[in-house]
């Protein structure tokens, strides 16, 4: 029988890793790995193909078992960093009393992304009420002349009518150049964010336009016509078609990628993602399943863009120590990498060598106590890393990408020994002990900020350098990890199998019911388009009272569902162990509480004590495992209501009165979920009763009224 493969392609800043994932089992078939090719005619598109032609000979893959090649890239981030970016010209327009205000909004300036590095822009305005494509192209041409490469046109209420937009970008296609629509970028009023995002979306455009272009030609003269995607910022895959058009939603899209492995390959549905490179590492937070995400921010500048929370710090599995009088004071953010010294770990050091220590400064303007270690009669020299220190420490796994030679770093901490008078296991304790520190701080920072339940909070360990660091900051942190299978390919794994996704925002001052259901049909649209399956879309939305943004995300599978082919339920009690196992509980103590034919719901009631125990309170916390024992969903402390989908709106109803905290900003509904099927469907972005019931309607009506559901709801 004929495979189905995914193949998925992670463009990092050294390296290019591709992997080829079985579409039904999501086993990986095969791996590969090429240098990235920054400085090839054709960028880093060169290497994408490259890493792809290895990997279809690893695997003996043919062109017509691939239904998907998605792929990630940093080329979007690192152009902006690098300012490597395209002149923009801007054509603002307004009409009547709004059109000194909106002259003023779309003139936004050269933006600076990076210490002098700028989008170098230009302005012109045009009265929308009088005007002609003859001034419009003379506008253009205008443009042109002062160096404009590519056209943004932003109107002032463009989000409404957006005909006036759309007509200068087509006079700017006509005339040979790149153009974009203000509302195409963003659907939120603001028009100065509106036309900035725009902008810095516009001025990847060319660049991006040749990526694609190179990238989807050398695939499709491989034989392979299977879709083509890329990763997004928020973890979802679009169509490289949509990145033509909104590149700028790339940005951010290598660590999106691990997240996204994150969910899909590792399942996790409350927790820390950790993806540890050789210098640095990115950190996430996942709650009830679903990334956590934010407005992004480019060179001070906040935009209309959603991006995951990623979260970066200089430590990785080759973060360098920083020496004082034979003592470590300070590790990174310099790595092994950047300095063009090699890993102890991974260099088969002889028996009798002998270590010479220098302190040296890596780059111009980096501190000169960087440790360098040198051999005699070995014309490579090293350092000491987190990888050796977690491998003396015996934290790394035998089969694991970061293990390295046990004897070669034996060797290493035997002579630090004698050299700095300490032992070899303190000297590697406090060098984690100080790169963990960074880590921690920022996790910390993110269970607290997202209000995360800790008792739910796992950490997860992706990317080469995970065994270095993850381990030791969890047992530092008395927090439960697991180094995510093939992890030092796991943003190539979370690009294949990647969920395409989208987002509609609207700002809505008071969103009714029929404003809801038409944000939520936009963004199905949305995702639909570009190949999703219509019985796989969900759609969550959320609704920020402050802000008055409501955005609609709408995720689905391609046509071929992963893991939904040929796999056997498990059984009745291994899915009672299982949970037993997530809850931390006595199988005993663990009920079957109910659940859909497809989801299970599982409970084991707790008791917590106040005041010397004069207080007592009851805990019902809950897992749902789906048929694979998959932990689709936990609460530490929930109520739930078992019944059909007749009874679904006295059900939110009960909740609603029974969970409602009141304090002095009002009424605090409790977080609700409703179990139907397969679907978890999340109303826990909607603070407003009516808004809860128009949704679960609009969820609901294509079930028969004798559907079983479950309502789970938890207090705030």
């Amino acid at each position: 029988m004929q495979r189905v493969i995914k193949i998925g392609i992670d463009v990092g800043g050294t390296f290019t890793h591709a992997v080829a994932v079985n579409a039904v089992r999501h086993a990986i078939i095969a791996k590969s790995c090429v240098p990235t090719t920054h400085t090839a005619a054709e960028g880093v598109a060169r290497g994408v193909v490259e890493a792809m032609e290895k990997l279809l000979e690893a695997g003996s893959i043919a062109a017509e078992e691939v239904v998907l090649i998605a792929h990630s890239t940093t080329q979007a981030t690192n152009a902006l960093l690098e300012g490597d970016v395209a002149q923009v010209g801007v054509i603002g327009m307004a009409s009547g009393i709004e059109s000194g205000r909106a002259r003023r909004e779309t003139d936004v300036g050269d933006i600076e992304l990076a210490p002098g590095k700028f989008i170098r822009t230009r302005h012109r305005f045009l009265d929308s009420s009088s005007m002609t494509e003859e001034h419009i192209r003379a506008l253009i041409g205008e443009l042109v002349e002062e160096g404009a490469e590519v056209v943004v046109a932003s109107e002032s209420f463009g989000v409404d009518h957006p005909e006036n937009e759309e007509r200068v970008v087509a006079a700017a296609a006509a005339m040979g150049l790149p153009a974009s629509a203000a509302s195409m970028i963003s659907q939120l009023y603001g028009l100065r964010i509106r036309t900035r995002t725009a902008v810095i979306n516009a001025s990847m455009l060319p660049r991006m336009l040749e990526t694609a272009n190179s990238t989807e030609r050398s695939v499709r003269a491989s034989g392979i016509n299977a879709p083509l995607m890329v990763m997004r910022s928020d973890g979802g895959i679009m169509e490289i078609d949509e990145m033509r058009r909104r590149p700028i939603l790339t940005m951010l899209s290598g660590p999106a990628a691990g997240v996204a492995a994150a969910l899909m390959y590792a399942r996790i549905s409350d927790g820390i993602f950790i993806e540890v490179g050789g210098t640095s590492s990115d950190i996430s937070a996942i709650r009830n399943g679903r990334p956590l995400v934010r407005s992004a921010v480019v060179g001070g500048h906040k935009l209309y863009l959603r991006t995951l929370d990623v979260r970066t710090v200089g430590i990785g599995g080759g973060s360098m120590p920083r020496i004082a009088r034979n003592r470590i004071v300070e590790v990174g953010p310099r790595s092994a990498h950047i300095a063009g010294l090699k890993y102890p770990a991974f260099s088969g050091i002889p028996e009798g060598a002998k270590f010479v220590q220098r302190l040296v400064q890596p780059k111009a303007g980096d501190p000169d106590d960087y440790l360098r270690i040198e051999i005699v009669g070995d014309a490579e020299a090293y350092t000491l890393t987190p990888t050796e220190a977690a491998s003396h420490l015996d934290l790394v796994p035998e089969a694991g990408y970061g293990r390295g030679s046990r004897p070669a770093v034996g060797r290493l901490f035997a002579w630090l020994e004698k050299e700095w008078g300490e032992e070899g296991i303190k000297i590697a304790t406090r060098l984690l002990d100080l790169a963990a520190a960074k880590v921690m701080a920022v996790v910390e920072q993110l269970i607290r900020e997202y209000r995360m339940e800790r008792s739910l909070v796992q950490l997860v360990g992706g990317g080469g350098g995970a065994p270095a660091i993850v381990p030791y900051t969890a047992q530092a942190m008395q927090l439960p990890y697991q180094i995510a299978e093939n992890c030092e390919v796991i943003s190539a794994i979370g690009a294949a199998l990647g969920i395409i996704r989208d987002s509609v925002e609207r700002t809505l001052i008071n969103p009714t019911a029929e404003d809801l259901l038409r944000l939520r049909s936009q963004a199905i649209a949305s995702v639909q388009r570009m190949g999703a399956s219509p019985d796989s879309i969900e759609v969550t939305i959320e609704i920020d009272r402050q802000s008055k943004r409501v955005t609609a995300t709408a995720t689905g599978a391609s046509e071929l569902r992963a893991r939904d082919l040929g796999l056997e339920p498990l059984s009745p009690e291994a899915l009672h162990a299982l949970a037993a196992r997530a809850l931390g509980c006595d199988p005993e103590a663990v009920t079957a509480a109910g659940g859909t034919p497809l989801l299970n719901l599982f409970m084991c009631r707790r008791i917590s004590t106040r005041l010397w125990g004069l207080i007592r309170r009851e805990q019902k916390a809950v897992r749902v495992l789906d048929q694979e024992g998959i932990i689709r969903l936990q609460l530490a402390d929930a109520d739930f209501w078992q019944g059909t989908i007749a009874s679904a709106r006295s059900f939110i109803e009960e909740a609603i009165e029974n969970l409602t905290i009141y304090g002095d900003a009002g009424a605090l509904l409790p977080d609700l979920f409703l179990l139907i099927g397969r679907r978890i469907i999340d109303l826990t972005g909607v603070a407003e009763k009516e808004q809860i019931l128009a949704l679960a309607r609009i969820e609901t009506e294509k079930y028969g009224p004798d559907e079983p559901l479950v309502v789970l709801a938890a207090a705030r």
